[in-house]
């Protein structure tokens, strides 16, 4: 890693990864990188390898070929064990889906990458008291984080309980997945105004995933997959 990486959150490069199977298609990237702080919107239709390139830079799957660095972390060379310890550590994600446990309290959600995450469970000090300042911060009540399900909530407070469950413990890195597809224009805003504060406030480095192009003058930066990444539909040899 040189000195002009240290400040970078993010780097690919020369990376290329390959599914298998009868759909097999290929993934290259040959360079992308996201500065420290920095927020960006990835915009992609659906079918240009969004969702492959999201598990690669999150570690959940690992490039054939190249290198990936998340806060300087060189990811791409561990074993998966590693990879979902660095992960828990490091990465706070938004699911497009949510993906809240259903019949578990709201801050039990919230709470939850913490179990697996020691370092970053003591970066939140009173884990607990750090769930509520987040939701408090959120628009979310009390009475609706301790007290209820989250299979009760509505679409929009799941959508910010989600947002806190990856920005508790303050991950390096945010990477939201289409969280404003359900959304009007308005939600959209009031949305990401607070997304924006709380990744500020955390010192987190944000990557969003869309395919809205009206969002891009929210972010400081836009880019499409076409521009960073080469899809090909041969399989790997």
């Amino acid at each position: 890693m040189n000195d002009a990486d240290t400040n970078l959150a993010l780097v690919l490069d020369q990376v290329a990864f390959h599914w298998a199977g009868r759909d097999a298609f290929g993934l290259r990237v040959p360079d992308f990188r996201i500065a420290q702080g920095e927020r960006v919107l990835l915009l992609g239709e659906s079918g240009s390898g969004k969702s492959t390139l999201l598990s690669l830079i999150c570690g959940i799957n690992a490039p054939q070929d190249g290198s990936i660095r998340v806060d300087g972390t060189e990811i791409s060379v561990m074993r998966p064990a590693a990879r979902d310890r660095f992960r828990a550590e490091s990465i706070g994600i938004v699911f497009q889906q949510f993906n809240l446990l259903p019949y578990a309290s709201p801050i039990d959600n919230i709470l939850l990458p913490l179990r697996f995450a020691p370092t970053r469970r003591a970066r939140a000090g009173d884990a607990r008291a750090a769930a509520l300042d987040l939701t408090d911060a959120l628009g979310l009540s009390r009475d609706i984080i301790l007290s209820s399900t989250a299979n009760r909530l509505s679409v929009g407070q799941q959508q910010r309980v989600a947002v806190a469950r990856a920005l508790i413990g303050a991950p390096s890195l945010i990477v939201a997945d289409e969280p404003t597809s359900a959304l009007d224009a308005g939600a959209q805003a009031s949305f990401l105004d607070l997304l924006f504060a709380q990744c500020a406030a955390a010192g987190s480095t944000l990557l969003m995933v869309s395919h809205d192009e009206r969002l891009a003058p929210r972010f400081d930066r836009s880019v499409r997959m076409e521009d960073i990444a080469v899809l090909t539909r041969e399989a790997a040899a």
